[in-house]
């Protein structure tokens, strides 16, 4: 271990590239610390993100505080990586504390580049500035050479922000026969297309994506688009998602910003698909501000901004519970950052293997409090019991 600290430490400048410190022992842990020196008003900090299994949380250190951060993080992780412009460092640390550390030096005859330091470094997106993309042009997102329109970049850092979360849920997709998405309320459907054109265009995939709205004019222009791009295996389609019943199987549903209880059926109906994975931003939560009675919490409800607010998170967090409770693994991510847009929470569900009761019974219990009658629950109990 000593070894390793003394190996980082000699690193803690500016050619330092990043340090993962990864493998918690312990469950409670933070997950993953990720650190990179970056520069601030010409001084040398470096920035640690810490990762939960829903948040991610930034701090920017002196070279002494990282010292003694990671003097005291270390031993609870079972692996090191750092990268820095003359090679890596990798490291296996035992129950006991000993490293093994194995170091890889850069040996290319060639000079490294130089480590980008800014802290408002330019982001590399998924769909890349100065590439077109056929779709992000016709809706407006892109010129024709590639550039961003400027009243369309927070459109744009949305967009791949969304195919970040795609991107981390592929493992989860099969690789061997076609793939059924539904995207219910597409809307103007960019965040569609962009799917479609990641996973088929991009990562080769054989999907076939249905988006589904109630406007006419917009499930024509977009049909129109995706004919002239020659994308066959995307198709858009007016209805509602109550009443859809157009597929038998689905792989994954993701519904963005369907208002109230729209959103309720949308995870309702992917429940009873059985799909693999579940992405939802939900919209307008107002069924259960109707509902809400409890006189201990006057303070709250006494006031109807405070009472709306709870009352909107409440309602997704009995969502992600009641998905939990019938078998998914369930994160409440942020979506974009509260500037861009409001509505900026994702529920992210990945099938997993085993139904819950005890957290049903929590949900339920959580309900009981407040006189809440939620339309997925509601729902999903119609489900079980015809089932039985």
């Amino acid at each position: 271990m000593d070894l390793l600290i003394e190996k980082i430490k000699q690193s803690l400048n500016t050619e330092l590239i990043r340090i993962v410190i990864s493998n918690p022992r312990r469950a409670e842990d933070i997950k993953k610390y990720d650190i990179r020196p970056v520069l601030i008003r010409d001084r040398l900090l470096f920035q640690s993100a810490a990762y939960t299994k829903t948040q991610v949380f930034h701090e920017n250190l002196e070279k002494e505080e990282l010292e003694a951060k990671l003097t005291e993080v270390l031993p609870r992780y079972k692996q090191v990586l750092m990268k820095t412009v003359r090679g890596d460092v990798n490291a296996l640390i035992n129950k006991k504390g000993k490293a093994a550390v194995k170091i890889i030096r850069n040996t290319s005859k060639t000079q490294s580049a130089p480590v980008n330091l800014s802290h408002n470094r330019k982001k590399k997106y998924i769909l890349e500035e100065g590439k077109p993309v056929p779709f992000l042009v016709d809706l407006g997102v892109m010129t024709a050479e590639g550039r961003i329109v400027r009243s369309k970049y927070d459109k744009f850092r949305q967009i791949n922000r969304f195919l970040e979360f795609i991107e981390d849920i592929v493992p989860h997709l099969a690789k061997d026969r076609e793939i059924t998405i539904l995207d219910f309320g597409c809307g103007k459907s960019y965040l569609t297309f962009a799917v479609y054109y990641y996973l088929r265009e991009l990562r080769g995939y054989d999907v076939n994506i249905i988006g589904l709205d109630l406007k006419k004019d917009v499930i024509a222009k977009c049909s129109r688009l995706a004919a002239g791009y020659g994308y066959d295996h995307l198709h858009f389609y007016e209805g509602s998602i109550e009443e859809f019943e157009g597929v038998k199987k689905v792989d994954m549903v993701i519904t963005l910003h369907a208002c109230d209880t729209a959103t309720d059926y949308a995870i309702y109906k992917a429940v009873h698909w059985g799909a693999e994975v579940i992405l939802s931003v939900p919209c307008c939560q107002h069924e259960l501000n109707g509902q809400f009675q409890n006189e201990d919490f006057g303070p709250v409800a006494n006031y109807g901004i405070l009472k709306e607010r709870f009352s909107a998170l409440a309602t997704d967090g009995i969502r992600a519970a009641l998905l939990e409770a019938v078998g998914y693994d369930t994160q409440i991510l942020e979506f974009i950052d509260m500037e861009h847009t409001p509505k900026n929470l994702l529920i992210r569900a990945v099938k997993g293997k085993t139904l819950s009761q005890g957290k049903w019974e929590k949900a339920e219990d959580f309900c009981r409090q407040f006189h809440f009658t939620p339309t997925l629950k509601t729902l999903l109990e119609k489900e079980t019991k015809e089932c039985k």
